[in-house]
């Protein structure tokens, strides 16, 4: 005879949960979850955007907040949530932008998901793609990446990540200068931010973990600064309460993702995780130490460089894209 399974209630309400929070010993119903997201999540938007009470400019255009999306769930939530917390004021327009990376049978039902979620909220859906912006579609960069790696050393063992990524950020810059957005909001959740920090840890590379979201209280000239109001939800809790909401969202993985960096750093955090619930919290706390000691200490600020063919802001004097650009082209 099988034992009957025993469904714990919601430590707030005592309703049937869905989902353990291991880090804090608490079930959450799907409602409880819910209301305890949105509160962080409004938390986070209060702190990382600071508007006035009248945040028009002064030509009494409003002030516009990029959101960018994917047809994910993380962008799916993002968007919801920033619109049922700040979508009533007419002094802020809120936009969503995707970038078609042009990966097939991955981005096309991703984007209409994205379409469709902007327009039930009655959102702004603006798209660029990789051909818009001088780069070749996902797929045909893949395809030529082993002959790019046996012409450059640099580019020799480089998963197809590294070259979406670096197209990416320059798609997304690009939307924001096509819509004008002073401000972009980004859907990286808490998973995402253990997983950058711990790969910029491993390749010594503290600074880069010092310029990550939220960019509030330091931006970058010429960029619009990044804000990450999901950054203390943890992924599981996202996908849950996307799927009580009945968010429309995109379930598949990109063909392109696996053997990639992040996937191994993924796995590294989520085992961490599991030993010692509170790692991922833990991580990014860390972060913010750092941060504070970084400002409070006499190092300079990294100078600000632009890239000698495109002018995007960049580290170097040629930019990752223009780079790969033209390895792309020589092949």
């Amino acid at each position: 005879m099988c034992a009957a399974i025993s469904v714990k209630k919601c430590s707030k309400c005592s309703s049937q949960s869905i989902l353990h929070q291991a880090y804090s010993g608490q079930h959450l119903c799907g409602k409880c979850l819910s209301d305890s997201i949105r509160r962080r999540t409004a938390k986070e938007l209060r702190k990382q955007l600071i508007l006035p009470k009248n945040a028009r400019h002064d030509d009494g255009s409003p002030f516009r907040l990029l959101v960018a999306v994917s047809g994910g769930k993380d962008s799916a939530v993002l968007l919801s949530m920033i619109v049922d917390i700040i979508g009533k004021r007419r002094d802020v327009e809120i936009i969503a932008g995707c970038v078609d990376e042009g990966i097939k049978g991955y981005r096309k039902p991703s984007m209409d998901c994205a379409m469709n979620l902007s327009k039930d909220l009655g959102i702004r859906f603006e798209t660029i793609s990789y051909p818009e912006l001088g780069y070749e579609r996902m797929d045909s960069v893949v395809s030529k990446m082993p002959k790019i790696g046996d012409l450059h050393d640099e580019a020799n063992g480089m998963m197809p990540c590294s070259f979406c990524g670096v197209f990416r950020r320059q798609g997304l810059n690009a939307l924001a200068h096509k819509t004008k957005a002073d401000v972009m909001a980004l859907g990286h959740n808490l998973d995402d931010m253990a997983q950058s920090i711990l790969m910029n840890l491993q390749k010594g590379e503290v600074e880069r973990s010092i310029r990550l979201a939220p960019h509030t209280s330091s931006p970058l000239e010429g960029l619009s600064p990044r804000i990450v109001p999901l950054r203390w939800i943890p992924e599981q809790e996202i996908h849950a309460h996307a799927v009580v909401s009945n968010l429309p969202f995109f379930h598949g993985d990109c063909p392109h993702a696996p053997g990639a960096m992040r996937q191994l750093s993924r796995g590294v955090i989520a085992n961490l995780e599991n030993q010692t619930p509170g790692t991922r919290h833990g991580l990014l706390h860390s972060l913010e130490e750092i941060r504070k000691l970084f400002r409070e200490g006499t190092r300079e600020s990294p100078k600000i460089k632009y890239c000698s063919l495109c002018k995007e802001v960049t580290s170097r004097d040629i930019c990752q894209a223009c780079t790969m650009k033209k390895w792309l082209s020589e092949v």
